[in-house]
């Protein structure tokens, strides 16, 4: 398996070796960052995360992510164990550890935390919540914006929530990691999701859009995770004036789409070429795609 093609391939950065980990309050080297087997979140992957970006000395979207961290804790009855001020002040305390302003991913995880036994039933937590923090320096590879990306659509479906709402961003993903593993057998960087009903829904890590002249395609989001990237790219293109359309569409309108492209935190706006063997409009990042990335970056600024 080729990492280099993946949506998440990043550029290795030798400065990543050195960084301190976040750790329930600690600050460590990164081969000290570990969790007990009782942890909640490695027993059953029972908690929720999010990832940021660090652009300029800013987080982009700080509150956004942390509105979604909360409501997906409360959702599952999870105490974070830290008012938003504080969790704030665990970030920037470890970009300060590390000396970053710029060019920066965050992972903050956080897990139900400690059990007596490895078990599913929260009554035997004994302990307050994990918190985890992890600051990498982490561009995008720039061959995956010039080349573009391949597409497969796998036969794993994304879900309603109520069998396993994606919107909680929980640990857990097996479906999408089987969606991506039959992505990547198939010669793909990426898996295509459909919904229950067969409607295009998203990636197994990123959110999807297809490009119809200049409108921009993405699913209406009642079966996916509803990315803050997502959300960016589309106020900002309607913030240039453009049509931004969520809305049900089928494998045979994307097909026929003239652009396609993804969204996500780590790489932005990436174009795709290639779906399911078939070449997408001219097989090369279009100029949609490119004015979409230019709308966006201007809003991140």
């Amino acid at each position: 398996m080729n990492e280099n093609s993946s949506a998440q391939a990043y550029v290795s950065d030798p400065r990543n070796k050195d960084v301190l980990i976040y750790v329930n309050g600690d600050l460590v080297p990164r081969e000290k960052a570990v969790v007990s087997v009782f942890d909640s979140g490695f027993v059953l992957g029972d908690g929720v995360w999010e990832g940021l970006r660090v652009k300029n000395g800013r987080i982009i979207q700080l509150d956004a992510h942390l509105d979604r961290l909360f409501e997906g804790a409360g959702s599952i009855a999870l105490d974070v164990g830290h008012d938003r001020e504080a969790l704030k002040t665990a970030i920037q305390n470890t970009l300060d550890a590390n000396s970053m302003g710029d060019g920066v991913h965050i992972r903050l995880m956080l897990s139900r935390g400690m059990k007596s036994t490895p078990n599913q039933d929260p009554r035997f937590l004994i302990g307050g919540a994990t918190l985890v923090i992890v600051a990498e320096y982490k561009a995008p590879k720039p061959e995956s914006k010039a080349k573009g990306l391949a597409l497969f659509t796998s036969t794993f479906r994304t879900s309603g929530p109520d069998v396993f709402d994606l919107r909680l961003n929980s640990h857990s993903r097996l479906n999408l990691i089987q969606a991506l593993i039959q992505a990547i057998n198939a010669g793909s960087d990426e898996a295509l999701m459909l919904d229950p009903r067969g409607f295009v829904a998203s990636c197994n890590s990123t959110n999807f859009f297809a490009v119809r002249g200049r409108e921009i395609w993405t699913s209406t989001g009642s079966y996916c995770f509803k990315g803050l990237t997502r959300k960016a790219a589309i106020d900002s293109w309607r913030g240039a004036g453009e049509i931004a359309v969520e809305k049900d569409f089928t494998l045979a309108e994307i097909y026929a789409a003239d652009e396609a492209f993804i969204t996500g935190t780590l790489g932005g706006i990436t174009p795709v070429v290639k779906i399911d063997g078939r070449t997408i409009g001219t097989g090369r990042p279009g100029p949609v795609t490119a004015a979409v990335d230019e709308a966006y970056q201007r809003w991140v600024s």
